[in-house]
């Protein structure tokens, strides 16, 4: 399978379509953005958070790739329920899978874009959702 055949499977496409699935919202309370230094993909997302900090509601307005925008559909599937350190937690050990030093992080759908691994231009926007939610939750936390 060539490179991009084996990057843009027909999951991974269709991922990047269900982000119809959580529209960017502004009157959620916390909002986080990030931005790829790689490919200059944006993400902003906007939250609600129960009282314990953990992901009530999201929207995302997303400006990346079909990478970048399939890693968004995965985050904003899984995210409901968890709290800052979770989302802490993940982004470190995506850090270190993207570097080559973990393994695929336990977060549920990421194996629909793991060969984006193999392409270090795409790793910036595989973060972005993960970013803009440590912002967002840091934020709330300073708060309380």
């Amino acid at each position: 399978m060539a490179g991009a055949d084996k990057l843009y499977t027909p999951e991974l496409l269709a991922l990047a379509v269900a982000l119809a699935d959580y529209p960017a919202d502004p009157a959620m309370p916390l909002h986080g953005q990030a931005r790829s230094k790689s490919c200059g993909s944006t993400l902003a997302a906007d939250f609600a958070v129960d009282e314990a900090g953990r992901i009530e509601r999201l929207g995302l307005q997303v400006r990346a790739c079909a990478v970048g925008q399939a890693s968004a559909a995965i985050f904003a599937r899984a995210a409901p329920g968890r709290d800052l350190a979770s989302i802490e937690a993940t982004h470190a050990a995506l850090t270190a899978w993207l570097a080559g030093t973990g393994g695929l992080p336990d977060w549920p759908g990421l194996a629909a874009i793991a060969p984006a691994r193999e392409f270090p231009a795409r790793h910036g926007a595989i973060m972005l959702p993960w970013t803009a939610a440590r912002e967002a939750l840091s934020g709330a936390a300073a708060e309380s």
